[in-house]
């Protein structure tokens, strides 16, 4: 199935552009996003080539491991499509993630997401849903190193109201089961007995649009978690959020979320979690020759390890692009995160109260051959500090990247 997806994004790639056309409605895409037209059929097709150069600590080992290097590649094909059936939209997203090494053939790896929505757009009520399958073979987060095989499966649908003239009440429903391949192990822990799940979300909302552009929204959301075969980490979460969008025509780009949750493990052995959370991811254009772009959040992951199965996971990170001649730019960026781990009462915990920092930092060079078609060159540091010594890494990626598209 893979390959028969890369031959497909590669297809799509190689077809011509087409004209911008006017927008045609709710639902339907951004005319700036849209590529390649066939008949009813829009696409945005983009692949990208990065990381082609050393990895110089492919498996994320400690100092004392004697960390290994290898030549290596990623290469990524996108493409986004939209149908037009009568007055509403089917809107899909293929992706696929090919990693390759030359010498360690178990750190080769293809991962393949797919997603396809339904939006019925109306007057007064207006509904969504979708449905979403991902197959991969890589880390599944900062605190995992191995290549962990796992499928997530999953569907979501939306229900809006119109009461306003601006203003809409929403209720959402999702379901998403998560499953490691049979065997699959990290630092001695079977990862399918440990983090196979169903997450269950139910949610009301109440959506402003403040102007043309921007909306905001107050969200109240209810979750289940359920382990297939470790029930004492099952969690139930009520959190509360504001949210703040702004579409791709406003200068300020993206949005940003805030808000309060209550999670609530079953087992009266680990302790609640009650704090903030939230998510961003913001861009912005000054004078058309230099961009900033911020992304991060704050909230909660399930970890591999019975004795502190989860942690509060905080992160940001930032880019500045800036044109220097023509083609040519320069881009500085960096990354921290930190990992903050919940121990389970009444058992042996290797680090009590353990707090996991990951940094990165990098800088790269970009000329754009063509309209859409940049090659770079990046060097990138990135750093994982760790009570737990044999958690600790140093590594350093540098090469050269061609993008299309993005």
């Amino acid at each position: 199935m893979p390959k028969i997806f890369s031959a497909l994004t590669f297809a799509l790639v190689l077809l011509p552009g087409v004209p911008a056309f006017a927008q045609v409605g709710e639902g339907a895409p951004d005319p700036s996003s849209v590529r390649v037209r066939m008949g009813p059929l829009l696409m945005n097709p983009r692949i990208s080539l990065t990381n082609v150069g050393v990895d110089d600590n492919v498996f994320n080992d400690p100092a004392n491991k004697d960390p290994k290097r290898d030549f290596t590649f990623t290469l990524t094909p996108v493409s986004d499509f939209w149908l037009r059936l009568g007055p509403t939209w089917i809107d899909a997203n293929l992706t696929e993630t090919l990693n390759w090494y030359e010498k360690y053939e178990s750190e080769r790896n293809a991962n393949t997401g797919v997603k396809v929505g339904w939006i019925v757009p109306g007057s007064r009520m207006s509904f969504r849903i979708d449905g979403r399958y991902l197959d991969a073979h890589d880390r599944p987060g900062y605190e995992i190193d191995t290549r962990a095989g796992r499928t997530e499966a999953g569907y979501s649908g939306a229900f809006d109201f119109h009461v306003m003239s601006k203003s809409f009440i929403g209720v959402t429903a999702s379901r998403i089961e998560t499953h490691f391949d049979q065997g699959t192990e990290y630092n001695g822990t079977d990862l399918q007995v440990a983090l196979d799940r169903v997450d269950t979300t139910y949610g009301v909302n109440f959506r402003h649009d403040v102007t043309p552009l921007t909306s905001i929204t107050f969200s109240g959301t209810h979750v289940i978690t359920n382990f297939d075969h470790s029930p004492n980490r099952d969690t139930v979460s009520n959190s509360a959020l504001m949210a703040v969008s702004f579409k791709p025509e406003a200068l300020l780009k993206g949005g940003f979320s805030l808000g309060y949750d209550d999670l609530a493990p079953t087992d009266s052995s680990l302790p609640d979690y009650r704090g903030f959370v939230g998510n961003v991811d913001l861009t912005y254009v000054l004078l058309g020759s230099t961009r900033f772009a911020v992304t991060g959040g704050r909230g909660v992951q399930y970890s591999y390890d019975d004795s502190q199965p989860y942690y509060i996971q905080s992160r940001i990170a930032g880019s500045v692009t800036q044109q220097v001649y023509g083609p040519l730019d320069v881009e500085a960026r960096g990354e921290i995160a930190s990992l903050d781990y919940r121990d389970r009462s009444g058992v042996a915990v290797a680090a009590p109260d353990r707090s996991d920092h990951i940094r990165s930092y990098g800088a790269g060079v970009g000329y754009h051959l063509a309209k859409d078609l940049r090659l770079s060159f990046n060097v990138d540091q990135y750093n994982r500090d760790s009570q737990m010594v044999d958690h600790q890494y140093d590594k350093l990626l540098f090469g050269f990247g061609l993008s299309y598209g993005f």
